[in-house]
């Protein structure tokens, strides 16, 4: 009989897995779920026909304060009309601007284990072949040695390119079953904290802040809906609202 418990269950492990066919293909499962993910959205509120957001080139410090200053006192006054006694009216007319939604957390590699087990690739390289795919996952596909190699030998046919033209490679951030998002990296920042004696990594903490790409792609479309289903089932809360004061 096995160690431990029979019924533990199988915690997923969250991955970044490129969309689509490109050489090489680039799928990195997390060694270790991050300890904690930051999401965040920003909305930005201002009043119908006002000025630009944004000043002129060359604006000094003191004027952009103002002229913020300036922004804010417009918004408040606006909702000081007398119209808006009605919030529905207000929420209908005031302009907003929502943000996509930002994610930030750390990736965790480690080779002990691997080592421990008598891997051969780590014992050769430690964890340099995972943070050598998360480093591509930022350059473009165009710079692909391997991708251009094989196009040169096989040729393109009906267009199909490896290398996947000039931009990096679309990248979808796997976070369980109900979470499937194509996302943009904006930074990756890799921090090795322990070497072999051929000095190739053997731990290291990958940094990485993200920003979902938002649209009417399928994949995004998924996550959207299973969110709204999350949402409906919510409803049964609603008995906790006899312990909510609304004001009459």
């Amino acid at each position: 009989m096995s160690g431990g418990f029979t019924n533990k269950p199988k915690i997923l492990r969250g991955a970044f897995v490129e969309y689509g066919l490109s050489i090489p293909p680039l799928i990195v499962p997390f060694q270790f779920n991050p300890v904690q993910l930051v999401r965040n959205r920003s909305l930005m509120f201002s009043v119908p026909n006002a000025p630009a957001q944004t000043g002129p080139a060359g604006e000094s410090e003191e004027a952009t304060r103002a002229r913020v200053a300036a922004g804010r006192s417009t918004l408040r006054q606006f909702h000081q009309r007398e119209e808006f006694s009605d919030l529905l009216e207000l929420q209908r007319q005031q302009q907003v601007q929502v943000g996509e939604e930002s994610l930030t957390f750390d990736i965790r590699l480690d080779a002990t284990d691997k080592l421990n087990d008598g891997d051969a690739i780590t014992e050769q390289f430690g964890i340099m072949p995972q943070l050598a795919t998360l480093e591509l996952m930022v350059y473009p596909k165009s710079e692909s040695m391997l991708g251009a190699a094989l196009g040169a030998l096989l040729g393109s046919s009906g267009g199909f390119s490896f290398t996947r033209g000039e931009n990096p490679p679309m990248i979808l951030f796997i976070w369980g079953r109900k979470r499937v998002l194509p996302v943009n990296i904006n930074s990756m920042n890799i921090t090795e904290t322990d070497f072999s004696t051929d000095l190739n990594p053997i731990r290291a903490s990958v940094a990485v802040n993200l920003t979902v790409i938002e649209g009417p792609n399928p994949v995004f479309k998924y996550s959207k809906a299973m969110k709204e289903v999350m949402s409906v089932l919510n409803v049964t809360n609603l008995i906790n609202i006899t312990d909510v004061m609304i004001p009459g």
